[in-house]
């Protein structure tokens, strides 16, 4: 069994990858096939926590936090990975999975950027309750839409070129095994949330659920999510 697991998916090629190669796909592997996938899932499902006494008790950091080390490890993880297969050289990459590799870079600092630019937060603990997601002005409208939408769209193209370099490598069993066990299980963890309806609406989390607060009185952003 273990001569099995650590032998190459295709036992007509060599697993032979060099130093800079093996760490590139280790960092990205390690981003967008661990810490990205679940920063998705930790922001879409944890904003509201079972133990809350929601709506008396709003802006759950837990979410916030978690999603943000995740995503900023994410970043990094990418930075540095393709920092590694630029000294490399594009020689030593198929132009499928390089094109892929280029797209989830691009997204992952479109998404930075776009968190830099998202704009104010407001609320009644702001000292001046306007801000742009308090009142859910149009910049913060584009925002969640560029946002959310380039976040699935990263993970997509990412779990492509994941696939594309572990083939391209020859990466042995037990690395598939592992990358489809954890993507099952956090599939499945996504079901069971979303049919137990705790992809709540982020700005009723944060603010709560008055028909009268701005952000309430424009449809929820996101396919899926819950309003009270």
């Amino acid at each position: 069994m273990w001569e099995w697991l650590i032998s190459p998916i295709d036992a007509s090629r060599a697993h032979d990858m060099g130093t800079l190669l093996s760490w590139h796909g280790r960092f990205m592997v390690l981003a967008w096939g661990v810490c990205a996938p679940l920063g998705i899932v930790v922001a879409r499902y944890l904003k509201v926590l079972p133990w809350q006494d929601w709506p008396r008790q709003l802006d759950n950091q837990v979410w916030w936090v978690l999603h943000r080390v995740l995503q900023y490890s994410a970043t990094a993880l990418t930075v540095i990975a393709l920092i590694l297969i630029l000294l490399k050289g594009r020689e030593y990459t198929a132009a499928t999975h390089r094109l892929l590799g280029y797209l989830v870079v691009a997204l992952t600092f479109a998404q930075v950027l776009g968190g830099w630019l998202r704009g104010s937060k407001g609320g009644p603990t702001e000292p001046s309750r306007a801000g742009d997601h308090f009142d859910m002005t149009p910049r913060r409208l584009v925002f969640e839409y560029v946002h959310k939408i380039c976040g699935y769209a990263a993970l997509l193209v990412s779990g492509a070129a994941i696939l594309t370099g572990l083939w391209l490598a020859n990466g042995p069993v037990w690395m598939w095994l592992f990358l489809g066990i954890w993507w099952f299980a956090l599939a499945v963890a996504a079901a069971v949330l979303q049919r137990r309806g705790w992809a709540i609406d982020t700005y009723q989390a944060i603010w709560g659920p008055d028909p009268t607060l701005p952000g309430n009185r424009t449809p929820p952003i996101g396919f899926g999510i819950r309003r009270h």
